[in-house]
């Protein structure tokens, strides 16, 4: 349990640290790494939302609280609690579908494009995405009070404590 809040603290503190130096930073990608995420590996709708060939998942392509406009995302992300974004996913009706819910940990993960920083996602797939630690449906067993949250930011997985507020991606079995 220390253990864990010792990560917990470290990865906060470095977050404060490092997000005024890169919070206004365009993205970076290495060309010379191959794509985790390739826009390849998606079928993108005019509805907003991407389906992932290799997983079968169909992924809001805004974050929750922002607008498809038809070719990007407006608006703020909401940032959520835990439980309100347990709550608030099985209410959600985007795009025709109600069945969205929060990802599980691997399958955010799954989104990360390790070849990019700044944000780690894709942003033809997923435009206008912010560098944050995003809310999946996993708790962490170590931490009774925590979950996993998968960073856009970096790529980096870690527990968040369930009171905390981040924003959140929907994300559905495509039909």
């Amino acid at each position: 349990m220390r253990r864990a809040f010792l990560m917990m603290a470290t990865c906060l503190f470095l977050a404060a640290v490092l997000w005024p130096v890169f919070a206004s930073a365009a993205q970076k990608c290495k060309d010379s790494i191959m794509a985790t995420s390739p826009e390849s590996d998606y079928i993108l709708h005019a509805d907003g939302t991407a389906t992932q060939k290799t997983t079968g998942l169909m992924w809001a392509r805004c974050s929750f609280g922002q607008e498809w406009d038809g070719s990007i995302c407006k608006g703020a992300a909401a940032t959520l609690t835990w439980v309100e974004a347990h709550k608030l996913v099985h209410q959600e009706k985007f795009a025709g579908y109600d069945d969205w819910r929060l990802p599980n940990k691997n399958q955010l993960e799954s989104i990360i494009e390790g070849r990019c920083a700044a944000p780690a996602v894709n942003l033809k797939v997923f435009p206008s995405t912010e560098a944050a630690f995003y809310w999946t449906s996993s708790p962490y067993a170590g931490l009774g009070t925590g979950a996993w949250s998968v960073d856009s930011g970096y790529g980096a997985v870690t527990a968040t404590e369930k009171s905390g507020k981040l924003p959140i991606r929907l994300v559905r079995d495509a039909d």
